[in-house]
């Protein structure tokens, strides 16, 4: 299992060189990329800000419910921070395992999971200037 938060460029080969076995029928791979609207307004890109040490645990977490789901522990998870143009991943995820359907339920867990769970706001900026966070979902406080 690999989980990553950074800055850097994302791109499908940096989760599938870290998935895949000799017994895997399936490798499933979902990239999110900035398009060019959204709501009826032109996006020129987006900016990501992360609880980084948050963010880490809960993608760990994420990516270890997706393994026990798909019966795999090859998944890998990548979100990206800082600013990106039309077109570039914000988040790249890699599950293999024996058969699809575990492999696509899983990539999709991912997904759906990072998006109600993960402390990584977006900020839009559009082609007019203006800018505007997009409201997300506030993430569970564990309590000890």
């Amino acid at each position: 299992m690999y989980t990553a938060i950074t800055s850097d460029p994302i791109t499908a080969e940096t989760v599938l060189r870290r998935v895949g076995d000799d017994g895997d029928g399936a490798v499933c791979v979902f990239l999110g990329v900035v398009r060019d609207h959204n709501e009826g307004r032109s996006v020129r890109g987006v900016a990501y800000s992360a609880y980084r040490e948050m963010a880490e645990r809960v993608l760990a977490e994420i990516a270890a419910e997706a393994a026990e789901r798909a019966g795999s522990d090859r998944v890998a998870v990548v979100h990206r921070t800082g600013e990106l143009a039309v077109g570039e991943a914000s988040v790249a995820i890699a599950v293999s395992s024996p058969h699809r359907a575990e492999a696509f339920d899983a990539c999709r867990y991912v997904i759906e999971e990072i998006k109600k769970r993960l402390p990584v706001w977006k900020q839009e900026r559009y082609v007019d200037g203006d800018e505007a966070w997009l409201d997300g979902a506030v993430p569970e406080v564990a309590h000890d």
